[in-house]
């Protein structure tokens, strides 16, 4: 089974955003395993950085406004062809900060959900429901449409 991970800045604190990421989780584990990986706030982008990196497997996917945008297809796609690779998938989250240069660096790939802003604890959220719609979608279900 493929390892999915999400390594981000801060713990989520409030309820609603909990259970809805225990919701995805959970209808996540019959196509992957995930984990999240919440790590303390730091002095710095730098020190945030840091931990992150150490904590990064695989092809590392970075969440960032400088992005690229994908569609739900196209993220679907690219999570296939790392699951035919059998890679394991990091996506990253910074803190509400953003990411320091050394994880973008770092990244196989950046990717941008939208020109917007979002709480970086709503983009926890947003991103389990889009790797569940892109396992969905690969796997041919009627979830997405």
């Amino acid at each position: 089974m493929i390892q999915v991970n999400i390594v981000c800045i801060g713990k989520i604190k409030e309820d609603f955003y909990r259970a809805a990421i225990a919701e995805y989780s959970k209808r996540l584990s019959r196509f992957c395993k995930l984990t999240i990986c919440e790590l303390p706030e730091g002095k710095n982008l730098e020190e945030e950085g840091r931990a992150i990196l150490r904590q990064a497997q695989g092809y590392k996917i970075a969440l960032c406004v400088e992005g690229k945008k994908l569609s739900s297809e196209g993220l679907a796609a690219q999570v296939k062809a790392l699951c035919d690779r059998g890679e394991k998938i990091t996506f990253i989250i910074g803190s509400s900060e953003g990411l320091s240069a050394a994880v973008k660096d770092a990244a196989d790939f950046r990717l941008s959900f939208s020109d917007m802003t979002f709480p970086h604890q709503l983009m926890r959220v947003i991103l389990c429901e889009q790797i569940y719609r892109a396992f969905m979608i690969n796997g041919g279900g009627e979830y997405h449409k």
